[in-house]
């Protein structure tokens, strides 16, 4: 998939944002580019919803990667004007010397209070300070000049992220039409819709309604397959979603209280999408956790992704790996306000969780040793 091109170019302009932000940013403005292509190409695409998951992935990736350009620029910006005011003071006052040195009459500036040959050793330090001053001046002018064009960096930077943020809503909405007007696929099971809303209602906790959903009864030999391949992918899944893992398997949060999954801290709107083919055995709302979809990508294992503000898909249905699941909720910030955030540190615009619980045959793990947290983390 194209997306994952640029997941993968992503990786660069990120390590060369460190040493470069401007280029950092500039990359992220050709994976802007790319986003932008690949929404046109969705529109006339056959399967849809596939195309569409793509492009939303390719802008996310894109202005992800454009937010921490410019937030590294920020950061360059202001070193660079503290360096440069610390620096002024002093280079003021020696050229100030230097002046008043320069406008003294030609007899007076040989004399010296402690006689010629001080006059000499004095003019031997001039002749050294004067270069050094001037490749000094040198390095504050390139100082200037990259201060300058980070300044214009920021200031061209407000239409690429409007442009942006409008192109990603706009693959959000064609992604929900899309998935409204798709045939239904073919379900492999068929579950007694009373049994499942006697089981939503007496749900206590997410860990006994997962469990609970095993127990419901399906139409006979309709029991979904095991998928193969998912266990010899652990270790190896990538994230639903683009974010950061807040809190880990059962560590506390500030009110001390563990769960057994992650938390990921993730942007408003954020595509959350099928890390491996798995059965929906569960969408909608459940106690305080928002949207929630209970997948099954194995037999006895259930995938647990609750905190969404919209669900995709059907009971039953068999969705193929990074097939759209949901969305997150909240409301995308105005790239002013986006521009405002990149000097701050943080995960403040991170401001949507995602929960992740693993549960197999009945019991919790760590979905940390499912995952490539090491790889997607940083992201």
């Amino acid at each position: 998939m194209r997306w994952l091109a640029l997941l993968l170019l992503l990786l660069p302009v990120a390590a060369r944002a460190e040493s470069d932000p401007a280029e950092s940013a500039r990359a992220a403005i050709e994976l802007l580019s790319e986003a932008e292509a690949e929404l046109r190409a969705a529109e006339k695409a056959s399967d849809r919803v596939a195309a569409l998951t793509q492009t939303i992935h390719a802008y996310e990736v894109g202005l992800d990667a454009l937010r921490e350009g410019l937030r590294r620029a920020t950061i360059r910006e202001t070193a660079i004007a503290g360096v440069f005011e610390a620096r002024r003071a002093r280079i003021s006052r020696l050229v100030g010397v230097l002046g008043s040195m320069s406008s003294a009459p030609a007899p007076m500036s040989l004399l010296h209070p402690d006689g010629p040959l001080a006059a000499v050793h004095a003019g031997m330090v001039v002749g050294e300070v004067v270069p050094a001053l001037q490749e000094e001046a040198e390095e504050l002018r390139a100082s200037l000049e990259e201060m300058r064009m980070l300044r214009e960096l920021q200031q061209g930077a407000v239409e690429v992220l409007e442009q942006g943020l409008r192109g990603a809503e706009k693959a959000r909405v064609a992604l929900s039409q899309a998935i409204s007007e798709r045939r239904a696929l073919p379900p492999r099971f068929i579950a007694d819709p009373e049994q499942l809303q006697a089981l939503v209602n007496s749900a206590d906790t997410l860990g006994a309604f997962a469990d609970g959903l095993l127990s419901i009864e399906t139409l006979p030999d309709s029991v979904p397959e095991g998928n193969v391949d998912f266990a010899s992918r652990k270790g190896r899944l990538a994230l639903p979603v683009l974010g950061r893992v807040l809190r880990g398997y059962n560590e506390a949060d500030a009110a001390g209280i563990t769960r057994p999954g992650l938390i990921i801290a993730t942007r408003p709107r954020a595509l959350v999408t099928l890390p491996a083919p798995a059965t929906i055995r569960y969408l909608g709302p459940l106690l305080d956790y928002g949207q929630v979809a209970v997948v099954e990508p194995a037999e006895g294992i259930l995938l647990v992704l609750a905190g969404m503000g919209q669900v995709y898909g059907r009971l039953g249905e068999v969705l193929p790996e990074g097939a759209p699941v949901g969305l997150m909720g909240g409301e995308v910030p105005q790239s002013q306000a986006i521009l405002t955030e990149t000097g701050q540190v943080g995960d403040s615009h991170r401001s949507e969780t995602l929960y992740i619980e693993i549960r197999e045959d009945g019991s919790p793990v760590d979905p940390g040793t499912w995952f490539a947290l090491q790889d997607m983390n940083g992201r």
